[in-house]
């Protein structure tokens, strides 16, 4: 399975007691690890059930971050991790408020649920982030369609630790077999494609370590005033 600095991406998720369950994660788990491009299974909260190396590869450089990190929890990560928009380009409008918009639809499904309420709440205790949700999101929807909110099909841009990729796009895939689907999770993959922008290098700054990943960058709201 898949690592990340400072030790291995967590061991499966706890599934249904059945041996039949166990032994096809478990043989999906070499599948995976099998492909090329970066992939992984997630539950409805975003709980990284399992990773590939190529996923572990992408965010190797990746800061350790309390309950943030890509193979814990993905909508965590890109939300809240102050390192994100390192690896995942256009970070705002290309990741933040689509999943912002998966985290709403997750919530009407499974309004009760405490990881999910867990992450709105922490969502609720930033200013920038809270008018996001509330405001911004809707107003981008508009702007958008909601087609703009689907992952699967989906072209993103990453920037890729391989210095051989530099900045390239990606196009998410999401297919899910019937069993995974039982069980409640779906495998996205994140298709490398090739490198269609251009050649110079691009110079991005490190952002600084804030107490939540995205308050010092959100556009889509405007800074409260003093």
């Amino acid at each position: 399975m898949a690592h990340q600095a400072g030790g291995q991406w967590p061991a499966p998720r706890p599934v249904p007691e059945t041996r039949e369950s166990q032994a096809y994660l478990q043989d999906y788990a070499v599948l995976l690890d099998a492909l090329a491009c970066p992939s992984l299974v997630v539950d409805h909260r975003w709980d990284v059930v399992m990773a590939n190396g190529a996923f572990g590869a992408l965010f190797r450089g990746v800061r350790p971050q309390a309950a943030a990190m890509p193979g814990d929890n993905f909508l965590r990560f890109v939300l809240f991790h102050p390192d994100a928009a390192d690896v995942l380009g256009e970070h705002e409008q290309g990741w933040c408020l689509p999943m912002l918009a998966h985290l709403r639809s997750a919530l009407e499904l499974y309004g009760h649920d405490h990881e999910l309420q867990a992450i709105r709440r922490d969502i609720a205790q930033d200013p920038l982030m809270e008018a996001a949700y509330r405001q911004g999101l809707p107003h981008w929807i508009r702007a958008v369609g909601e087609s703009a909110t689907r992952l699967d099909g989906a072209v993103r841009l990453l920037f890729h630790p391989d210095p051989r990729r530099g900045p390239t796009e990606c196009r998410i895939v999401e297919e899910t077999p019937e069993i995974l689907r039982e069980l409640g999770y779906r495998r996205l993959s994140l298709v490398l494609r090739e490198n269609r922008r251009p050649a110079a290098p691009v110079r991005r700054q490190r952002r600084p370590r804030v107490p939540r990943g995205t308050a010092g960058h959100l556009t889509v709201v405007r800074a409260p005033q003093d």
